[in-house]
């Protein structure tokens, strides 16, 4: 069983940024791959970004790639996800995910644990 806390949520003007963290506890961080994902008012949940166990790999979805980094600390249990540039169309609940099984996806149903989620808003 792994728990996930999301943080750095908030409000932001259109081109700004802001910083996402999420803390895991529970079984082994390191082997988890982790990800990001997205819900906005009226809509379904969508990937964000992706990273594998190791912080080698990592994925985006095409309209936050250039815009949005993900990273991760082994040692500390943490995901980050860096958002720069940020569009109000950007504005919804994030989530932090993990997925205790091999392979490296942005499938949503792949995803085994989940977090609360943190709000983002950015004003125009």
């Amino acid at each position: 069983q792994v728990q996930l806390v999301e943080s750095g949520g908030g409000l932001v003007q259109a081109g700004g940024s802001l910083r996402l963290s999420c803390a895991a506890s529970g079984r082994t961080f390191s082997s988890y791959t982790m990800g990001w994902f997205r819900q906005a008012p009226g809509k379904e949940r969508e990937f964000v970004a992706a990273i594998n166990w190791s912080g080698g790999n990592t994925m985006y979805a095409d309209s936050v790639k250039g815009r949005f980094t993900i990273s991760r600390d082994n040692a500390k249990d943490t995901v980050t996800l860096q958002m720069n540039s940020l569009k109000p169309e950007d504005t919804a609940d994030y989530y932090c995910a993990a997925k205790g099984t091999l392979g490296f996806t942005s499938a949503l149903a792949a995803y085994d644990y989940w977090g609360q989620g943190t709000q983002v808003t950015v004003s125009s």
